[in-house]
């Protein structure tokens, strides 16, 4: 294991996660599956590319997650079940490290989505689901920190300006709530790197 994750899950563990609070709004519940892993003992994150043919955020960089099922008796539930069914992996042996605040999507779709991190065991074989998955990217965690990776650009929905953030890497854009847990989990990066 990586020092860094250590760190990472200590910090989570003494922060409780920010609940979403939008008054007036009814958000459906969903959950991700922030996923890190060691490659050559570097630290990355995994990025799922969504198909273009989905009803929701097609064609989008995703953590692997969804819409939380009666079936799911908690959020975690959810974010792993759903890492299953789209990554093709065995998810026992994921390590959760803790929970991100929530975040909107802001495009319309209407989700409140709970984080969770987690570090993948070494040596997983991905069996992408082609339905949810177009293609698997693994990003190593020092370009996402590096500034020039970034760009935040304002939008507008439903007649409210806010802050999209952009992450690229090679020809990868990661953007919209995506982007926004990566921010939020690179915030917490930062301060537990030194200079």
């Amino acid at each position: 294991m990586h020092p860094l994750f250590d760190a990472l899950e200590n910090q989570l563990s003494t922060r409780p996660p920010q609940a979403l609070r939008m008054p007036g709004l009814v958000l459906r519940e969903a959950a991700v599956l922030v996923p890190l892993l060691l490659r050559d003992g570097v630290p990355q994150v995994l990025f799922t590319k969504r198909p273009t043919t989905l009803r929701h955020h097609a064609g989008q960089y995703s953590f692997p997650g969804g819409s939380r099922d009666a079936v799911d008796p908690t959020p975690l539930q959810t974010a792993l079940r759903e890492t299953r069914e789209e990554l093709g992996i065995d998810v026992t042996g994921v390590r959760v490290l803790g929970a991100l605040d929530e975040v909107p999507t802001l495009g319309g779709s209407g989700f409140r989505i709970q984080p969770f991190v987690g570090v993948l065991p070494h040596g997983l074989e991905y069996k992408p689901n082609p339905a949810e998955v177009e293609f698997i990217v693994e990003v190593p965690l020092a370009h996402l920190m590096d500034p020039t990776a970034h760009r935040v650009e304002p939008h507008f929905s439903r007649g409210v300006a806010y802050e999209v953030d952009f992450y690229t890497y090679e020809s990868h854009v990661i953007w919209g709530a995506t982007g926004r847990i990566l921010r939020h989990l690179l915030g917490l990066t930062r301060a537990l790197s030194p200079p």
